[in-house]
């Protein structure tokens, strides 16, 4: 894990990040080590976006209130574009692309911004 956060540049020293940066790290990491369904992780170490944020949180890097809050703004994205389920079935959907779930996150971190979070 430490050397998976190395990678990144966010293992020095981890301080827990507002939502909105919380956001785009959760993308970051999907990008790097790939994106799942079904599973918040895989063996080859794919992630879906519930299981990224659970790395996140799990090493320092979001305190579970402001994960709260992100995943509130996810939900809000969601919303906004006529999607009332909640985020990890979203992902979970059999045509799901991983470009949507870019624009979600990327949504959902400039609401976050919006909001001075």
């Amino acid at each position: 894990m430490r050397r998976l956060l190395a990678d990144l540049g966010w293992w020095q020293d981890p301080a827990p990040q507002p939502p909105s940066v919380h956001l785009e790290q959760t993308l970051a990491v999907l990008r790097k080590f790939g994106w799942c369904q079904s599973l918040d992780t895989t063996v080859t170490g794919r992630l879906c976006i519930r299981g990224a944020q659970n790395v996140l949180e799990k090493t320092g890097h979001v305190t579970p209130a402001n994960r709260d809050k992100a995943i509130g703004y996810m939900q809000q994205a969601l919303a906004q574009a006529g999607i009332t389920m909640q985020f990890f079935a979203w992902n979970d959907l059999p045509d799901q692309q991983f470009s949507a779930v870019e624009a979600l996150l990327a949504r959902a971190a400039r609401l976050a911004r919006e909001n001075g979070e």
